[in-house]
């Protein structure tokens, strides 16, 4: 199985506030601005390289008080939210994940950048929320 680094979603309470340090301070360009309402998330992606392929940054503002990024921000504060990985086979991922006793906490889903997804549970991974994608 192949696994790389796709992003690191990192959680804002203000997504403008959070791009201004980002593209401000360290001349890093959005190449993607969506709204994942399933989620309940506003969100940005700021590549960290020239590749296609090279692992982005993603910045996290909670739409509403139920989404999981307002959770963690009300719980924790801003920060570090997840390692996302990208596999090049997500459902032998999570079959592998499951048959050892690792919790995935949900079925694939579509997110952004129409990417399939799902998020292991940081009690499975040392303490780290993961996020697997397809390639």
């Amino acid at each position: 199985m192949s696994v790389e680094i796709d992003h690191l979603g990192i959680a804002v309470l203000n997504l403008s506030d959070g791009l201004s340090f980002y593209e401000t301070a360290l001349g890093m360009p959005v190449a993607l601005r969506e709204t994942v309402e399933s989620e309940g998330v506003h969100l940005a992606m700021l590549p960290t390289g020239n590749s296609a392929q090279a692992p982005r940054i993603e910045l996290l503002e909670a739409i509403n008080e139920d989404s999981a990024i307002a959770k963690f921000v009300g719980s924790r504060g801003p920060g570090l939210h997840h390692v996302a990985f990208r596999v090049d086979d997500l459902s032998g991922a999570i079959d592998r994940l499951k048959s050892r006793g690792y919790r995935v906490l949900h079925e694939p889903r579509i997110g952004a950048g129409g990417h399939q997804y799902v998020f292991v549970h940081p009690h499975s991974t040392g303490g780290v929320l993961l996020e697997l994608i397809q390639k």
